[in-house]
């Protein structure tokens, strides 16, 4: 599946949940029962809420507080973080919210995903404000409503096992008063947060994207490049914010697609992925260095494949092209790698879609041992099977028995 998000309004954590809970409004309940189990009830309870404007009906994600009621700010804000520009606030420390979210009974996924959006707002907070990372004080985080919000956003996150895109996202403009005092919009941290993103100025004034709207974004890390192949839309969520925008509805909207299944069978037509490629050429490297180099870029978690080829390069040196693909979330370590393994100065990325054909992997006995047997689905419910050349090379014989062998096993493969 993958998702789009488009920022009409802007982006806030409330804003993001409301937008998955509008399309997916059934999650809502589990999502309920496990924040109970971790006691976050006896701190917070939420809920969704139909909600509409003078256009568009959608859904708000709202939270109730279960302290006392001035043990906690009053809710204020633009676009829906309730938020850290009120200087009454109290001050949370990154340490002690990221101690909480550790000890809470959540899936070891949901609390990665919900550390790593509080630790981008930590570090961003650190960065712009000069101070250790470990004392960084809170004023919208440390509010429980927005831990409601992190702690929401990573468990619909890890449930739908989605790749994600993002339309540009609007700036915003204006000031505000917070506790460091009077602050450009859009705020340091999120400023912070949103280098390298890219990001649209438009006439609404005001705060668009919050801070923990942003280490959102940053968490998943999406694709800002339009849909690059055709997909089926399966439904789609509408995200409310708390402010009110002078002639345009302040929503985040959801997009949920398929890949297009010409077929009518969605699990023989495979499965739609963006991967990253990675490229470069090396005339100064001896060909036995090169090898180990090539081996240990393939051992790199998220390495999907690397190829090399001989060409000529600059000057009319001998070169070696070398291409690898990746996961894109392992294009930092790949980068890195291609730098310490090989004498390049530079490497080409970028992304690009893939189709993978449904697969599976079983072993068949034959010649006293069990031969690993890959079967793929393709269209049209046809079924091919390969045997694993590793486990053929093990077997007695020349390349006659190899075949034979093959044959054998892929027969036998094709009929299970």
């Amino acid at each position: 599946m993958h998702i789009q998000l488009d920022p009409v309004g802007g982006i806030a954590g409330d804003m993001f949940a409301a937008a998955v809970l509008d399309a997916w409004p059934d999650r809502e309940a589990a999502l309920i029962e496990d924040l109970s189990r971790c006691d976050f009830d006896r701190i917070f309870g939420i809920a969704r809420i139909d909600h509409a404007d003078h256009a568009l009906t959608g859904s708000r994600f709202e939270v109730k507080k279960a302290a006392p009621e001035h043990e906690h700010a009053h809710r204020s804000g633009s676009d829906g973080d309730r938020h850290h520009h009120d200087p009454h606030h109290p001050h949370h420390r990154y340490r002690d919210i990221r101690d909480l979210l550790r000890r809470a009974d959540l899936d070891a996924k949901t609390k990665d995903r919900a550390l790593d959006i509080l630790s981008r707002l930590a570090l961003a907070e650190s960065s712009v404000h000069g101070m250790p990372v470990e004392e960084v004080g809170f004023h919208e985080v440390g509010a429980f409503d927005s831990i409601a919000d992190i702690v929401s956003a990573a468990w619909l996150i890890e449930r739908l096992d989605a790749s994600w895109s993002c339309a540009a996202l609007p700036l915003g403009s204006g000031r505000v008063q917070s506790a460091h005092g009077l602050l450009p919009i859009p705020a340091p941290a999120t400023v912070e947060l949103l280098k390298g993103m890219p990001v649209v100025q438009d006439a609404h004034r005001g705060e668009r994207i919050t801070p923990t709207g942003a280490a959102i974004i940053a968490h998943l890390a999406p694709d800002f490049s339009p849909l690059h192949a055709e997909m089926r839309l399966l439904r789609s969520g509408i995200g409310f914010g708390t402010a009110v925008l002078p002639g345009m509805s302040n929503i985040l909207r959801l997009l949920a697609f398929a890949p297009l299944d010409r077929n009518h069978g969605e699990h023989h037509a495979g499965r739609h992925e963006r991967i990253a490629v990675h490229e470069f050429e090396v005339d100064d490297q001896s060909g036995e260095d090169l090898a180990v180099a090539l081996d240990r870029l393939r051992a790199i978690e998220g390495v999907l494949d690397v190829s090399c080829h001989a060409m000529q390069g600059k000057k009319a040196r001998i070169s070696i092209h070398i291409r690898l693909l990746s996961r894109i979330d392992a294009v930092d370590e790949v980068l890195a790698g291609c730098f310490e393994q090989t004498t390049t100065l530079g490497v080409r990325w970028y992304e690009v879609n893939r189709r993978v054909l449904a697969r599976t992997q079983n072993k068949v006995d034959a010649a006293d041992r069990s031969i690993r047997i890959k079967k793929a689905v393709r269209p049209g419910g046809i079924s091919t099977v390969k045997a694993e050349i590793d486990d053929l090379a093990q077997t007695p014989g020349g390349h006659a028995h190899r075949e034979g062998l093959r044959r054998e096993v892929e027969g036998e493969g094709y009929e299970s």
